[in-house]
């Protein structure tokens, strides 16, 4: 299952963030997606339409760090991935 979180921003829009694991057995590497969107299902299907099928937001347990929000706004394209954090 994939962590992840959400934080609302002050203009109403969202930027989602999703852990997601691994491909190979006993890797411990995984990718971190960032999303802008103007909702959270429309963030969802940003990533579905990129091929993400099984993506689904479920809490809040992993939301974005204020410097990801700010790397996700300032990229032209409101989408960024990253290796994951230790921690996740």
């Amino acid at each position: 299952m994939a962590a992840g979180g959400f934080c609302k921003l002050p203009n109403g829009r969202v930027v989602v963030a999703l852990n997601l694991p691994g491909t190979a057995p006993g890797d411990a590497g995984g990718v971190r997606v960032l999303v802008h969107a103007h909702n959270r299902a429309r963030a969802l299907t940003r990533l579905r339409n990129l091929g993400l099928r099984a993506v689904y937001l479920r809490g809040n347990g992993a939301p974005p760090t204020p410097d990801e929000i700010t790397a996700v706004l300032h990229h032209p394209d409101g989408l960024i991935w990253r290796t994951s954090p230790d921690g996740a």
